[in-house]
């Protein structure tokens, strides 16, 4: 192997030879994923054989496992249990709108504000996320995410005013938008991370398949009041507070720093960066207005199908439920199924087609004005549906460095959050004018939308660290 040889000055202490760090760096952009880690363990045995001293972080991380470091397993879980207490949330207002119309005497516009609100708490934490990682590292932001859940569910419970209850709201998206952009992250730079992304998703789709099932079965066969139903959702919030930081209890914010800070320059990507300076801002934007639109489909359709199929299919209240479970079931297992396919199609792709099979099922869920096949048409909607978020995720951790992943999903899922307030906010004003006949169209323009948007996206080749 040819090497150059270029005199410096002497150093007090034994460095890494320049020939050595420039052919390092030309090793790490040409060598493929799947062998960094034989890469990393040749480059540092060659600088033992020339005396040198090899630096305490390796050039070349391997990525981890889900089960190697041996503790990944218990991180694994935790972040499985945290997002499938976010997808009750997500689920149960959905299921629980025309309990709160009737309790609270409300118009659609009104009690669209539970929809919202959450854009508060999304907002604030995009503009945290980064800094709560650097500060408190990834086990104090779950003590933060399962806090805010916790808190927001006991305030729900107490069944408090309309105004309170929106705030509330407020604080349950605060923790939701902490959530994705940790373990979204997180679970994105392991091995694998396609099938595990998946299932990630997977569990929020768990929580929302379980969630109206269980509100409606309470309000409509037990003869519950709604907000009872949140007392379920403090024993989840309980059990994710005691265990998400547990399993964390290592990651220190020091410990984040550290790992996330490159070996010459010290790194921290901030928001500004993420958003305004190239190649990460178009990225950025790319991603973020994709997850408006989907996580936009996704509460509009899991949140007024009940309501939908009430007034326009004229479903009993009972089964008008249990097509929001046909919709949160079919994402659970498209996000377990799918996440499969996804890798053999290559994400760019595979996505495109999902989008183009929702779009058919949505034409045959608003032109075909049976309930029964309304109920089967938006169940497969959201087993093609299911993948979309885990394939966003994945595409910007195979685009971007690792240490802007924290910053850039943060800001992309609270973009979703805020198309998961904004949109079927909107839907719910134009309802109170038009009927709820208007979610097709709106549902319909959206995914169009998406597909445009995501073929805006860069081919997803291998990252730059």
């Amino acid at each position: 192997m040819a090497t150059s040889t270029i005199e410096l000055p002497a150093l007090p202490a034994p460095a890494e030879q320049p020939g050595n760090a420039i052919e390092r760096r030309r090793r790490r952009s040409s060598s493929s994923s799947r062998d960094e880690s034989g890469g990393a363990n040749r480059l540092l045995g060659e600088l033992a054989g020339a005396g040198s001293e090899p630096c305490s972080t390796p050039a070349v991380r391997a990525a981890e496992k889900w089960n190697e470091p041996r503790r990944n397993p218990y991180r694994l879980g935790a972040a499985f249990w945290c997002f499938l207490v976010m997808g009750a949330n997500d689920a149960a207002y959905g299921a629980l709108i025309p309990y709160l119309e009737a309790d609270y005497h409300l118009g659609y516009v009104v009690v669209s504000l539970v929809f919202l609100s959450p854009l508060v708490g999304y907002v604030s934490s995009a503009m945290l996320n980064n800094r709560l990682h650097h500060r408190l590292g990834r086990r104090g932001v779950a003590a933060v995410c399962g806090a805010s859940h916790l808190a927001a569910y006991a305030v729900i419970a107490a069944h408090p005013p309309y105004a309170v209850l929106v705030f509330a709201f407020i604080l349950a998206g605060f923790g939701n938008g902490v959530a994705d952009a940790a373990w979204n992250a997180w679970v994105g730079s392991l091995a694998n991370s396609s099938e595990l992304l998946g299932f990630l998703r997977s569990f929020c789709g768990v929580g929302g398949v379980v969630s109206p099932l269980v509100a409606t079965t309470l309000v409509t066969k037990a003869n519950m009041p709604w907000h009872s139903f949140y007392y379920i959702m403090i024993g989840l919030a309980g059990l994710e507070l005691a265990g998400l930081p547990w399993a964390f209890w290592d990651s220190t914010g020091a410990a984040y720093r550290a790992v996330y800070r490159d070996n010459e320059v010290e790194r921290e990507a901030g928001l500004r960066d993420a958003l305004f300076r190239s190649p990460a801002a178009r990225l950025s934007w790319v991603a973020a207005l994709f997850l408006l639109c989907y996580v936009g489909v996704e509460v509009a359709l899991g949140g007024w199908i009940v309501v939908f199929m009430l007034r326009e299919r004229h479903g009993e209240a009972f089964a008008s439920g249990m097509s929001a479970v046909g919709f949160w079931l079919g994402i659970t297992v498209g996000r377990a199924v799918l996440g499969f396919v996804t890798p053999r199609m290559g994400v760019k792709l595979s996505s495109a087609v999902y989008i183009g099979a929702a779009m058919a099922l949505e034409l045959v869920f608003w032109l075909v004005p049976q309930f029964y096949v309304s109920a089967v048409a938006v169940s497969l909607q959201g087993f093609f549906l299911g993948p979309l978020f885990p394939n966003a995720v994945l595409a910007a951790s195979k685009l971007l460095p690792r240490h802007q992943h924290v910053v850039v999903i943060g800001f992309a899922a609270a973009f979703g959050g805020c198309g998961a307030a904004v949109l079927p906010f909107l839907t719910g004003i134009l309802a109170q004018s038009s009927g709820v006949t208007v979610l097709q169209p709106v549902v319909l323009s959206l995914l169009g939308t998406m597909l445009v948007i995501w073929l805006c996206l860069p081919r997803t080749e291998k990252k730059e660290e």
